[in-house]
């Protein structure tokens, strides 16, 4: 081979060789363009996550923002601001009893069981009114939604009546349906529907179905709630009339069975 042969291989390979570099330096960079931008994209999905995450544990749950409400949609046969004064009974009746109790509430469960029918008698016949101030603070205590959830639906049975009202919160109430203070069985609609279907009035209602599933008066229970906060009254049941709180006979707590209910009441009448 002559000289001038072998330095023209020489350096036709040194071209290659140059060449190759060349393509290998394009794909090692190209190969860390896209490790950089792969890195970008994964660290903006991180961020952004990371905001939605923060954004979404910032902002107001459904019952947060019903309380807020500016806008309040009140059930029919109420009366105030918001339509938070709930009074049932004959317009005679010279004397108001006030109600106070928490849907979830055993001890209010014990004495709807015991005095209820005869609160409705005593309404019907023109004894006195009752006006109801519902609570929803044992929902606090575990985080639960089921004080607040069967609020409202007692303002959609209270929007087709007041004795769908009274009938419903009876059922509610009764050994029948009302669950452990543990069990948050009112927190689902399907349950208070379920309830609501063993009151006439209520049974296959679809205007009271849909407000339920609607939340059409969660704010309204909420601004009920509020009510309850800002009365003073420590604890449920609670009764009182003309400002005093109405006890069983020789105790502090709210009567439990019919007659001493209707003894308390009778004397409370006579003041």
């Amino acid at each position: 081979m002559s000289k001038r042969n072998s330095q023209a291989n020489k350096a036709a390979a040194r071209e290659r060789l140059r060449a190759e570099r060349e393509r290998q330096a394009k794909k090692d960079k190209t190969r860390k363009q896209v490790v950089v931008a792969v890195s970008v994209v994964a660290a903006l999905a991180v961020v952004g996550g990371i905001s939605y995450g923060v954004m979404q544990l910032n902002k107001p749950d459904a019952w947060e923002a019903a309380a807020d409400a500016k806008n309040v949609t009140a059930p029919k046969n109420t009366s105030g601001k918001d339509g938070t004064t709930v009074v049932i009974g004959k317009s005679s009746a010279k004397k108001t009893l006030e109600l106070y109790e928490d849907s979830r509430c055993p001890v209010c469960a014990t004495f709807e069981q015991g005095v209820g029918e005869t609160v409705s008698k005593d309404v019907e016949a023109g004894k006195y009114k009752v006006q109801y101030i519902g609570a929803t603070f044992i929902d606090n205590t575990d985080n639960g939604e089921g004080s607040k959830n069967a609020l409202s639906a007692l303002g959609a049975a209270l929007d087709v009546s007041p004795e769908a009202f009274l009938e419903y919160k009876a059922a509610l109430y009764s050994a029948e349906f009302h669950p452990e203070e543990s069990d948050d069985k009112f927190a689902k609609d399907s349950y208070l529907i379920e309830v609501a279907n063993s009151v006439d009035a209520l049974k296959d209602n679809k205007d009271f179905q849909k407000n339920v599933e609607d939340g059409t008066y969660d704010a309204w229970a909420m601004k009920m709630s509020k009510t309850f906060d800002s009365s003073g009254v420590q604890g449920t049941p609670t009764l009182k009339m003309d400002d005093k709180k109405i006890t069983a006979e020789g105790s502090e707590n709210a009567p439990m069975t019919a007659d001493e209910f209707t003894k308390a009441i009778d004397k409370a009448l006579k003041a």
